[in-house]
């Protein structure tokens, strides 16, 4: 199979599609990789690297996109990259089709196969394409909580960890999933006084058993969820409905309790964001304030990690990216539910349920498109 890899466009995005490492083990088996010039830069890998690794170095985007069978990205294809699309052609990135109605419309009208890694699960339900870059922005988002909460950033100037005599922020993580349990931990190791807020009790006692005392838990009842915020420093929005638009789990008016200069970082702003007041932001201007609350929504924190991050996710994209390259995305799809589960658009045809569901789109399934 014929793999390309674009450089990424999407603002301060530094993270590649492809190490590498993963271009050799591709071009061992037999197939063709190209890599689009300074690809890899933001990543610290040059084409010098791709090149010794048996890849070959194209001048741009457009002969990537026009050579590649199957093109492999990291973030969801930009419009002018979408344009490049055409029926027959395999996508593996991530998407997040369901608060992205444009995206979604322009996948369908390209025909392409679009296989988006926050989709593809594991034998324990786990997204395991997902989680690397959980992790990652998980550890960072108590990191630039830290940076937003300093007096000249438009904070309320808490340190998190306090100094003797001084108590230290109170920092409320709503969802102990992967990206709350590392942000969580990272606060905690920072000295913060930190509560994570769940609905899951099973999750709750596993977090309390695995981490005994570094940090406190809470059922995420709607008045515990309020009461919690009102007081804290620092919110981070860790929830994630695998494929859907993130639930809005703090209002406005919730807000307007909060102390002025506090902080709201929103992970799951990739999905649309679980705060009222997010909007996507960038590396170059990542915060804005709405009613005195700092509000930190970038929509590719990894990206400010890139080398970390690229090399994170390619070990874990590399499995599915040898299975669909090896077999063909139909056959590697049928012979694996969990990747078929990454399957999101086909031929014209929307196969992703919870994208359906948030942008009221008519959805084939993708069993049905295994037929087509």
């Amino acid at each position: 199979m014929r793999i390309g890899c674009p450089k990424e466009i999407k603002p301060q995005e530094y993270r590649v599609g492809l190490t590498p490492d993963a271009a050799r083990e591709a071009v061992a088996r037999g197939h063709e990789v190209m890599v689009e010039t300074g690809a890899g830069m933001g990543a610290g890998f040059a084409d010098a690297d791709y090149s010794a690794a048996g890849a070959r170095i194209l001048p741009d985007a457009d002969e990537v996109f026009a050579a590649a069978e199957m093109i492999v990205k990291v973030k969801e294809p930009q419009p002018v990259e979408r344009a490049r699309l055409r029926a027959g052609q395999v996508l593996f990135t991530y998407l997040h089709l369901a608060p992205d109605a444009a995206q979604t419309h322009d996948l369908l009208a390209s025909g392409v196969t679009a296989i988006a890694y926050e989709t593809v699960t594991d034998r324990t339900g786990g997204l395991p394409l997902l989680a690397p870059m959980s992790e990652v922005a998980g550890r960072l988002a108590p990191q630039v909580g830290a940076w937003a909460l300093q007096k000249a950033n438009g904070g309320r100037g808490v340190l998190m960890g306090g100094v003797p005599g001084v108590l230290p922020a109170r920092v409320v993580v709503i969802g102990g999933g992967v990206v709350g349990t590392h942000a969580a931990r990272v606060a905690a190791g920072m000295g913060a006084d930190v509560v994570v807020l769940d609905r899951a009790l099973a999750r709750l006692r596993y977090l309390d058993d695995a981490f005994g005392g570094q940090f406190r838990t809470a059922y995420a009842s709607a008045g515990a969820t309020a009461d919690l915020v009102a007081r804290a420093d620092l919110v981070i929005g860790a929830v994630l409905v695998p494929g859907a638009a993130a639930p809005r789990l703090v209002t406005r008016a919730q807000l307007g309790t909060m102390q002025p200069g506090a902080v709201v970082v929103d992970v799951a702003i990739d999905q649309g964001g679980c705060f009222e007041t997010s909007r996507p932001t960038t590396h170059s201007d990542p915060i804005y304030n709405v009613d005195g609350i700092v509000h930190y929504c970038v929509a590719n924190m990894p990206g400010a990690v890139a080398r970390t991050a690229t090399q994170a996710l390619g070990n874990a994209t590399l499995p599915f990216l040898l299975a669909l390259a090896d077999k063909g995305w139909k056959l590697a799809c049928a012979e694996d539910p969990h990747l078929k589960a990454g399957l999101n658009v086909h031929a014209g045809h929307l196969t992703y349920p919870a994208v359906g569901a948030a942008l009221g789109l008519q959805v084939l399934g993708a069993d049905a498109a295994l037929n087509l």
